[in-house]
């Protein structure tokens, strides 16, 4: 109101400068606000996920029985007869969508970490990849950005290479929850999907799996560097069946955006989340970012915290259709050792010290 004033009264003394002044002021001010602006809507676009994450499935499963309850019972029939028909289509790659890939508010989304994603080496389209994505974090919020957005330019990056991140497979018995994460290129984590995607369509296909699972989400804290993989050989066995090269990728800063509550082992705390883990396949935390309005007071919304994935070397993968453990154990081996490699080649572009070590469970 003042820069208007300033400009209205400069007009009537006619000094040139003055209304030259106070127009500066006013484009100033009116940046100002469009900056605000653009930092709301990437906290809009980071809750709105955020949310998904959490409860949409089980809204819209709520949402769906209540219409059976009203009018409107018909839609709620509809829906459930095309679910019927399309169980299956998650199990073979799903149905993604470019244009929900390629929307805007990704884009705010990667800009409020920021989130970029870092290649190191070129993929060929003629071979298949499984990616094995360090660490979990709460909600792996670098892996579905990177992988199942174009926000951060991975179908640019790695051209002729389609991405597919896999998650828990409950999620895809959800209706209409289903549907959102199939238009990102989201797919279920079981064997299934991954032999059809690894064995009947095509090459050029990297499937995404988060090794370490709702074990390392229990772990996830700021300032801690651990993953949750000496054990974990299974990806590793699925590769050598089809012959899909090992793709170590690591996340720096994926820990630090949320605080958790971390129970010790033999807690209460941690014998129910283990048995989330073990019955329903995740493990609930306790966490918090900052609220939606103050980053000083907590809330669901992550912390402002940079998210860099680095893509690592492909380890080359033989076909072998009945892999002994022995072969499992050289190649996971290998792939532990490439991950580690990959962590201390990079640690000190993105804030942590020569001496931090990959903490490796």
């Amino acid at each position: 109101m003042k820069t208007l004033i300033a400009a209205y009264s400069g007009v009537l003394r006619g000094t040139g400068s003055s209304i030259l002044s106070a127009l500066q002021d006013l484009f100033s001010v009116t940046w100002l606000n469009r900056s605000k602006v653009e930092k709301q809507l990437q906290v809009i676009s980071v809750l709105q996920w955020v949310l998904s994450f959490l409860v949409l499935g089980v809204a819209c499963s709520a949402i769906l029985m209540y219409t059976f309850c009203t009018d409107c019972w018909l839609i709620a029939v509809l829906y459930f007869t095309w679910l019927v028909f399309d169980w299956n289509t998650p199990k073979k790659g799903g149905r993604r969508s470019q244009w929900v890939r390629n929307w805007a508010v990704w884009r705010y989304f990667r800009d409020y970490f920021p989130i970029q994603l870092v290649k190191t080496h070129n993929l060929l389209t003629s071979r298949n990849y499984i990616f094995g994505y360090h660490p979990h974090g709460i909600m792996g919020l670098g892996a579905f950005c990177n992988f199942s957005t174009e926000a951060t330019g991975v179908s640019k990056k790695f051209p002729g290479i389609r991405p597919y991140l896999a998650t828990l497979a409950g999620n895809f018995r959800m209706p209409l929850l289903r549907e959102y994460l199939m238009s990102g290129g989201i797919c279920p984590v079981n064997r299934d999907t991954i032999d059809y995607l690894l064995s009947k369509n095509g090459s050029g296909n990297a499937i995404i799996i988060v090794v370490g699972g709702a074990a390392e989400s229990l772990s996830s804290m700021p300032g801690k560097n651990a993953v949750t993989l000496r054990n974990r050989k299974g990806f590793v066995k699925l590769a050598l069946r089809h012959g899909a090269d090992l793709v170590p990728t690591y996340s720096f800063g994926e820990n630090e955006v949320y605080k958790q509550v971390i129970f010790e082992e033999g807690s209460w705390g941690r014998w129910v989340q283990k048995k989330f883990q073990k019955y329903i396949g995740f493990a609930p935390c306790i966490f918090h970012g900052r609220g939606l309005f103050s980053s000083d007071t907590w809330g669901l919304v992550p912390y402002s915290k940079p998210i860099t994935t680095v893509v690592g070397e492909p380890i080359t993968i033989p076909k072998l259709e009945h892999p002994t453990q022995q072969d499992i154990d050289l190649y996971h081996a290998m792939y532990m050792e490439a991950l580690v490699k990959l962590f201390d080649q990079h640690k000190t572009k993105f804030g942590l010290p020569e001496t931090e070590v990959l903490e490796v469970n």
